[in-house]
């Protein structure tokens, strides 16, 4: 396109209040995962990514850059240029989590970065061996009670979904839980399964292959609703305990643009990315990693990071859990 029409068509589109790099002769829009390939974050990113280029008739890549629990991607989004170019794939741990646990960070998700829209949230399981003689949350309970600081939980990590959730479960049921970190989701639920371990707060997709499997029983779930994957496995709150009433643990999932990035191309994107999310395609895809569809806009989002943030800033201190 020569320059003079390149001009007639930014002006056009100045006009009409619509951002040029939204037409297919621009850029790439990169969504950043701040975690390596493979996991759920890269899953939605991508099913994302597709569904968002062929909606703008534009290039939308994926670029992991793992590191630092999330950090190491995160902060580069939130030092990138706010022209639309570049996003950020967040969920949970990144953006309310992380300001929280990591000490001496030189940027704060919760500030630095603009909601754009949410899709998705994943609650965690809770299994046991399938020799455990604890069948259920009230027997789990009972069972702490009866030996305080005696059963042990793996987690992920230090400062994770897993690990926090377990400290969260703690302080509302009054028991004493010993936190053992592992170096991902495999070793810890390997040696629960070797019962090394008695319990552990897992993502869903590792440890449903272990339930199925026989080795693992599935006592209960941590979000709002029973997960469509595990449909005969009640939630925490379902154990009618007073204690746990409306106990919700989930990892939310969404997109967020460095602060300063456009509010007409934050607007537009919003729209686009939650049609994206509202397809059968993209919601089947979230039903294989675990998750269920949260659809939200900007306002959305930001209310539900506040929540989240006040809810584990809070569990993180009471835990004393920190990385440096």
């Amino acid at each position: 396109m020569d320059c003079a029409r390149r001009g007639l068509l930014l002006g056009l589109l100045a006009a009409a209040g619509l951002p040029a790099h939204a037409q297919p002769d621009a850029r790439p829009v990169r969504i950043v995962v701040p975690f390596a390939a493979g996991g759920g974050n890269d899953v939605f990113a991508r099913q994302m990514a597709k569904g968002l280029g062929e909606l703008r008739k534009q290039g939308v890549i994926v670029d992991n850059k793992p590191g630092a629990g999330g950090n190491l991607g995160t902060e580069q989004v939130v030092r990138s240029t706010p022209d639309g170019s570049t996003l950020l794939l967040g969920h949970t741990g990144t953006v309310s989590i992380n300001p929280a646990l990591y000490k001496g960070l030189k940027f704060d998700a919760r500030k630095d970065l603009l909601p754009v829209a949410m899709f998705a949230s994943s609650a965690l399981v809770l299994v046991v061996p399938a020799a455990s003689k604890i069948r259920t949350v009230a027997d789990l309970i009972a069972e702490a009670k009866a030996r305080p600081g005696l059963l042990d939980y793996a987690s992920s990590g230090s400062g994770t979904g897993g690990h926090l959730t377990g400290e969260l479960f703690a302080e509302r049921t009054g028991t004493r839980i010993n936190h053992i970190p592992y170096k991902g989701t495999n070793p810890g639920l390997t040696d629960l399964a070797g019962g090394q371990v008695q319990m552990m707060f897992s993502v869903v997709p590792p440890a449903l292959a272990l339930v199925k499997g026989g080795r693992l029983r599935a006592i209960a779930v941590t979000g709002a609703r029973r997960l469509p994957s595990l449909p005969e496995v009640p939630t925490v709150a379902d154990s009618g305990l007073s204690e746990l009433a409306g106990f919700e643990s989930t990892l939310t999932y969404g997109v967020l643009a460095p602060r300063g990035t456009p509010d007409a191309f934050v607007k537009e994107l919003s729209a686009q990315m939650l049609q994206v999310a509202g397809s059968a395609e993209f919601q089947s895809r979230l039903g294989v990693e675990g998750a269920v569809p949260l659809l939200g806009g900007p306002a959305e989002y930001a209310a539900l990071i506040a929540k989240e943030s006040a809810l584990w800033a809070g569990i993180v201190k009471a835990s004393g859990a920190t990385v440096e």
